[in-house]
């Protein structure tokens, strides 16, 4: 390193670019005879070592326009005299120690175009002679010890591009008038202290991209435009007030704690404050890899955590064990990775695996321990510095500095790992011994308030960082935090469960629960993992199975609403007395979707079984499903613009790449299509009808299988072979996709005459380069061209006719939210496999024929998802598809396909 010193000499005197000094390992303090430099325009010194204050003589330099000196050690008050730098556009101060208030001669700096102190322990008010800044584009103002409100005089700044203003002590504020701001992309208050409602015209302003309202207490309802304009917004931890249903992660948005009730059942419980455990706390123990794959470390397994993440981002394990919350965007860098590596080889050597990655966010990262039993724990916190080097460059001046707290509890200030550890590439425990849960949720908290270095080594390695969690009880595990033994518990159980046999074995004596007449031994042996409905209640519900209540005909029974006595909304799918295939397909639903839980699958409450009756009662959906959405009767459709479109969508991606990756069970669907998609009051999308749903079991490559599902949608070596993998659902997403683009179903619509699927004509007109005449002629040009077409070429990705080939559903969702570029040598040529064209002439013959041929070998005929209208058969309330199939002309679209494929291409392929 070395110091700053200026040679004497004529060339120095007329200088008027100083711009190689920077990230140069510089100390020392910054030369008061820089005022020499009297036609000097920009000094940029940034990322070095200088300390001290800024000279007041610096301040004489009336030519310069720009003053670059972030990410330094920089302290002391700033000097009033940088007020007469009349001329000066940029003022980049963020990273540095500066104390004090901001000089009121700071107003004649009427020219600045950008201000930036994020980091500083300024102290005052922030002044109303920001107001006179009307020229400037970029205000930044995180993590400052200075007080609000926020000066009406704000609303003057109409130029602003990028606001950030964080963490203001004092009281509480209103909302901040920025209606005049048209240029406003990125809007950062993040705990302001504001208690207002959002006001309606932040949902107006055209250019708004990135909006970041967390920890504030935001009040009144959650905007719907926030939840659908699919941009990257974050109200997460609010005191929004309204019980209005939604998931935690709709879309790009994060709405975790956002909510003030906590005792409503009618919204989910991450929403709620604390994240109170959906079930009955049961685990006691917890370890988990940050950014990391599964591995064993000190004798224990810790779960993988290797999701993307992203601006505003939250994230549930498959088990609901432990969760993550993720908020901010990397300044300047929107696409930086929010995993981190062992960028620079730091030899390791000797410590624990996780040490060598690790989970990072802009703003803010928690952790959540979930469902974990009342009692004492001991937190250790697992961190190494694996972003900066260790040799002479300038990567090596990155400061890391952030809070952390434990369960609201500030635990470390101002904590750099590099300072701790002595050094990068080491690995530090911080232990805490006595962390209380008396809820059944533990919050770890990681908080950055600007303070250190945000472009050291490059832009988007700066925010809190943590390596792993390890969490275990102090308490006698055998015992538990009640101090009763495992036998006395077991005891306690066992005698319980005795008396419960004894007192339901009366009953069915009794026929009180139709014991006479419940003879299937698939469902006598079927294990409930879910609620269970007496036939009473949900006669009351739905009012005896009132006509006027039925709101859908499905392939084994009539679907009705019903209305519990809590005033709960559900729907109950009644299993038709005729269905041959209906006790399997019960039990077969029932068992999965009681196992399986998240935002993008239906809800199943419950089921009634009794007498002969087979029920499963599911959360409601008020908008009915997808296809009705986009090609029911005229007075059903539903005008889906581009950005509900693109949430749908990706919803749908999210369900499926929980279903193949996530989830406990690995699952495929088997039946994917628009029908089977429901859309809840939010148009937040839910997969549903498990019925046909296989376990895949991870040892398989692949299910053989009898096929079953519908044509149009079925993968090409699924419906000649019945193979079967999750790429099967990855090609009946493919299919969907495209239907949500063109407004138009896969079956049903016939573009041309030599065409007989719309996957055909997105097929030719990706080769003739015409992709945008399939977008819906609804949407008029109200769309994002690059958006649709990404998502144009990721259905066609999905349908290619080689299942290795089509991505995994997490690369799906990757995708379609612009992480990464999908890859265009994967996207099918329209005539490029004979088993492609094989299947469109199967294809053709069957959507030709109506009857049933069930003789062995045979192809049992199943009718497409016909037009989406009422048919006679079904009364008024036919075409209504809630929640499975169309009509009753398509009861059967679910029934087994049995045939052979080789009597297939005998009969049917020319």
């Amino acid at each position: 390193m070395s110091n700053i010193g200026l040679y004497d000499s004529y060339s120095v005197k007329y200088l008027t670019v100083l711009r190689k000094l920077k990230t140069q390992n510089l100390t020392g303090t910054l030369p008061a005879e820089f005022a020499n430099l009297t036609f000097l325009k920009e000094m940029t010194l940034w990322g070095n070592h200088i300390n001290g204050s800024i000279p007041r003589e610096i301040g004489d330099i009336a030519t310069l326009e720009e003053l670059v000196l972030k990410d330094n050690l920089l302290g002391g008050p700033l000097p009033q005299n940088l007020g007469s730098l009349t001329r000066l556009r940029r003022l980049i101060l963020s990273g540095n120690n500066f104390t004090g208030p901001i000089p009121e001669e700071f107003s004649k700096l009427i020219n600045l175009t950008e201000f930036t102190i994020d980091g500083s322990t300024l102290s005052g008010k922030i002044p109303d002679m920001i107001g006179n800044w009307t020229e400037i584009d970029r205000l930044d103002m995180q993590g400052t010890s200075m007080s609000g409100p926020i000066p009406s005089t704000i609303s003057k700044l109409i130029n602003l591009v990028q606001l950030r203003i964080s963490d203001l002590t004092g009281s509480d504020m209103t909302f901040p008038d920025l209606q005049n701001m048209k240029k406003l992309e990125t809007l950062v208050l993040r705990n302001c202290l504001i208690t207002d409602r959002i006001p309606g015209y932040i949902g107006d302003l055209p250019a708004l991209k990135y909006l970041l309202l967390t920890s504030n207490s935001l009040t009144g309802a959650i905007p719907g435009w926030i939840q659908s304009n699919g941009n990257e917004f974050d109200v997460s931890y609010n005191n929004f007030n309204d019980s209005s249903e939604s998931g935690c992660q709709t879309s790009s948005v994060n709405l975790v704690s956002s909510r003030s009730s906590t005792e409503s059942n009618s919204i989910e419980w991450c929403v709620k404050k604390d994240l109170p455990c959906p079930t009955s706390p049961q685990y006691h123990s917890l370890y988990i890899n940050c950014g990391g794959s599964k591995i064993t470390a000190e004798g224990n397994d810790y779960e993988m955590d290797l999701t993307a993440g992203g601006p505003s981002y939250f994230y549930v394990s498959p088990q609901e064990r432990w969760a993550y919350s993720s908020t901010g965007s990397f300044m300047d860098n929107p696409t930086a990775n929010y995993l981190a590596n062992n960028s620079f080889s730091l030899n390791m050597t000797g410590y624990a695996e996780y040490y060598e990655t690790a989970r990072l966010a802009p703003n803010s990262l928690k952790y959540y321990g979930l469902c974990l039993l009342k009692g004492s724990y001991k937190v250790l916190l697992h961190f190494a510095e694996i972003m900066y080097s260790d040799d002479e460059t300038y990567s090596s001046l990155g400061r890391r500095i952030f809070d952390v707290s434990i369960q609201g509890k500030e635990v470390l200030k101002d904590f750099n790992i590099k300072e701790v550890a002595k050094g990068v590439g080491i690995g530090i425990t911080m232990e805490y011994d006595d962390i209380i849960v008396n809820g059944s949720t533990l919050e770890i908290h990681l908080y950055w308030r600007g303070k250190g270095t945000t472009v050291i080594p490059d832009k988007g390695v700066y925010g809190p960082l943590i390596s792993a969690i390890t969490i275990t009880p102090n308490f006698d595990v055998s015992t538990g935090p009640t101090g009763l033994s495992a036998g006395a518990i077991v005891g306690i159980v066992a005698a319980s469960f005795v008396l419960l046999v004894l007192i339901l074995v009366l009953l069915r004596m009794k026929g009180c629960l139709g014991g006479k007449d419940l003879e299937n031994k698939e469902l006598r042996a079927l294990e409930l993992q879910t609620g269970y409905f007496t036939l009473r209640q949900i006669k009351a519900a739905t009012n005896n199975f009132d006509p006027a209540n039925k709101i859908g005909e499905g392939g084994f029974g009539p679907v009705y609403k019903g209305v519990m006595s809590d005033g709960a909304v559900i729907a109950v799918k009644q299993l038709s007395s005729k269905s041959k295939q209906g006790n399997r397909e019960f039990v077969n639903e029932i068992g999965m979707i009681s196992a399986l839980q998240h935002p993008h699958l239906v809800k199943l409450y419950g089921c009634c079984i009794e007498g002969k009756q087979l029920l499963l009662i599911y959360e409601y959906m008020e908008n009915n499903c997808l296809a009705r959405a986009l090609f029911g009767r005229e007075e059903q459709l539903l005008n889906l613009d581009w950005p509900t479109r693109k949430k749908i969508c990706v919803g749908i991606a999210r369900g499926l790449a929980y279903l193949h990756e996530e989830s406990r069970l690995k699952i495929v669907h088997r039946d994917i299509k628009a029908t089977n998609v429901l859309l809840d009051k939010d148009l937040n999308a839910k997969i549903s009808d498990f019925g046909l749903a296989k376990l895949d079991e991870e040892e398989n490559t692949h299910i053989s299988t009898r096929i079953a599902g519908t044509i149009g949608y079925m993968a090409p070596e699924y419906a000649l072979r019945g193979y079967l993998t999750d790429k099967a659902d990855v090609y009946s997403f493919g299919i969907v996709a495209l239907e949500i683009v063109s407004g138009k179903s896969n079956t049903n619509y016939r573009p041309k005459e030599d065409l007989v699927y719309l996957l055909d004509w997105a097929l030719v007109l990706k080769q003739n380069g015409n992709l945008m005449e399939l977008v819906d002629p609804k949407l008029g040009s109200n769309f994002n061209k690059i958006e649709v077409t990404v998502m144009i070429n990721v259905a066609l990705m999905c349908t290619n006719v080689s299942p290795a080939v089509r991505p995994a559903m997490s690369s799906v969702v990757s995708m379609l939210e612009g992480r990464t570029v999908p890859e265009m040598s994967s996207v099918p040529n329209p005539d490029a496999s004979n088993e492609q064209i094989k299947l469109k002439g199967m294809m053709i013959e069957l959507q030709k024929s109506l009857e049933t041929d069930t003789s062995e070998g045979q192809i049992q005929i199943v009718p497409t998802d016909g037009p989406y209208t009422a048919s006679s058969a079904s009364a008024d309330s036919a075409g209504d598809l809630y929640p499975y199939t169309a009509s009753s002309a398509s009861a059967g679209d679910l029934y087994p396909l049995n045939w052979d494929s080789k009597v297939l291409e005998n009969r049917y392929i020319r």
